[in-house]
């Protein structure tokens, strides 16, 4: 087979994001073991400097195609730009982050490349001349084993959080431009707009993530997971639960129909730990869970626990953070 890996990165307002890095890091490794190369390719109107960070790892070499039509993400110019890199390079393996974006036309453009694919991908191996892919199903509860055979392109989207994010060195590999027929756009964004309250920092790169639940019990509770993720210099992320009842914005959740993330540090208040929940932030290095219900799920994958009312646990603990500053 063609032992070339062509990851597809992302970018946000110019800037790599981190899930772009662990895409690499996964394709590296995988070319250290097949003895492939690994290639990246830049999707924007301004490359420049997600190039420059993928120059610095491990690639054998960075595209970049750019094109004003790129500067908000839309299926068609997004599939056609891939699809220029992809006649350029002759992957056999394409990976894509499995952002919404990604999600997005990682499908349309395996229909338009006839490419055999697979999704939410937690670990992509060699098998025989060809891929697997491992995936979670069934909420989390199995992981199923896609097989991607050779003579095939194949295109996967990577799960944020399942590899670490790519190291840097010094030697830059080579960057160059490659032209594309980007076709006008049958749907144009006029702009974007953020949540007052969604933050600085985003759930899937923050560090630190401070989660509450429906054991709140009242939308203005939540000041308490606040008070906690402030005093950590964390953020706050939700349970699906309360974010259907609309105590949070949807942009918080954390799991299987929200955000997968895997910060250093998670803690879960008043969390019971459904299997949809603990999809999307299982991978966290280190899991605290604050829960009176002593049988509550969550302690079964925390590496920490407190039995114990969040009322009168949490503050406590946010004085002697305050304390200790």
């Amino acid at each position: 087979m063609a032992n070339t890996i062509l990851v597809l990165a992302e970018t946000s307002e110019g800037s790599l994001k981190p899930v772009s890095l662990e895409a690499a890091n996964a394709a590296i490794q995988l070319a250290t073991a097949t003895g492939g190369q690994v290639v990246a390719g830049v999707l924007s109107n301004a490359p420049g400097e997600a190039a420059g960070l993928l120059a610095s790892t491990s690639v054998s070499r960075v595209l970049t195609v750019t094109d004003d039509a790129l500067a908000s993400f839309t299926t068609d110019a997004f599939v056609a730009a891939a699809q220029a890199l992809c006649a350029a390079v002759q992957p056999a393996l394409v990976l894509i982050p499995a952002t919404t974006s990604g999600r997005d036309y990682a499908p349309a453009l395996a229909a338009t490349l006839s490419a055999v694919s697979a999704a939410d991908a937690t670990e992509i191996t060699a098998s025989g001349d060809g891929y697997a892919a491992v995936r979670p199903v069934y909420g989390g509860k199995m992981l199923s084993r896609v097989d991607l055979p050779a003579g095939k392109l194949a295109i996967v989207t990577l799960r944020p959080g399942s590899y670490e994010k790519a190291a840097t060195n010094p030697d830059a590999a080579p960057i160059e431009a490659i032209d594309a027929a980007i076709p006008a756009p049958r749907v144009r964004v006029e702009g974007l707009l953020q949540d007052a309250g969604g933050g600085s920092v985003k759930l899937e790169e923050a560090e630190v993530i401070v989660s509450g639940g429906r054991g709140l019990k009242e939308p203005q509770n939540f000041a308490v997971v606040e008070q906690l993720a402030e005093a950590l210099n964390g953020v706050v992320g939700a349970s699906r639960a309360v974010v259907d009842a609309g105590w949070r914005k949807h942009h918080e959740q954390v799991g299987q129909t929200g955000r997968t993330v895997s910060p250093r540090l998670y803690v879960a208040v008043g969390i019971s730990g459904a299997v949809q929940h603990v999809v999307g932030m299982q991978g966290s290095e280190y899991i605290v869970a604050i829960n009176r219900d002593p049988d509550a799920p969550i302690f079964k994958i925390a590496s920490f626990g407190i039995v114990g009312d969040l009322f009168e646990v949490v503050p406590a603990v946010v004085d002697a953070l305050n304390a200790s500053a």
